[in-house]
């Protein structure tokens, strides 16, 4: 079975952008969150009532994407993932009242289940950022933005939710305030983190944090 690699962190923080940069400097296989390929993203940012068949359609596509990944020879890498989108969005959803209880009890099901028959991630890097560093990214991209500067907080807080969980030996933690999008001061380095950190026993320990 191979092994996955997931970076997480807020919207406009840069996970997509070091997914593509680690990708081009070794031998991985990528899994992309594919904002404005989904069917229900741009509805969602339209019209509230589609938020729930809009996290069903990504923790769906995360699980098909890491069972994809797993069968793979290469290290899988995702930006967000399957953990990242119950325990940020689904959660941040639920607390704008754009989910209600019922609704984020099926998603915490619909998560717990593809958890409990998929490995969690061999590793995650936890990327942040500063939030005026965000909020210029989020300007200038050409993509759906579901969340805005104003859920940082928050958002932040359900991840650490969820990290806080996990071993810390299983996190690479990086501010990239000052570093560039293109991530190249710091690819040797994390290369090396990556490939260290993934040499040593993965164990079994439980990131299927439920709240």
């Amino acid at each position: 079975m191979g092994k996955l690699v997931a970076v997480t962190g807020s919207s406009g923080v840069g996970k997509t952008s070091l997914v593509h940069a680690l990708a081009q400097m070794g031998d991985f296989k990528l899994g992309i969150e594919q904002h404005n390929e989904r069917p229900f993203q741009n509805l969602f940012k339209i019209n509230p009532q589609f938020a729930l068949p809009n996290q069903i359609d990504y923790l769906l596509l995360r699980a098909e994407q890491e069972q994809s990944l797993r069968m793979s020879p290469q290290t899988g890498l995702v930006d967000g993932g399957l953990d990242q989108d119950f325990h940020g969005f689904t959660r941040l959803f639920h607390a704008r009242n754009l989910l209600n209880d019922l609704e984020l009890d099926l998603c915490r099901r619909l998560y717990q289940f593809c958890r409990s028959h998929l490995p969690s991630p061999d590793l995650i890097i936890h990327i942040t950022a500063s939030p005026e560093i965000i909020k210029q990214r989020l300007a200038g991209r050409d993509r759906v933005n579901i969340t805005s500067t104003a859920d940082l907080l928050q958002f932040d807080s359900f991840l650490e939710d969820w990290l806080i969980t996990i071993p810390s030996e299983k996190i690479i933690r990086l501010d990239v305030s000052s570093v560039s999008l293109s991530y190249a001061e710091i690819l040797p380095f994390l290369q090396n983190q990556i490939s260290e950190k993934l040499q040593l026993d993965a164990g079994n320990y439980d990131t299927g944090y439920i709240p």
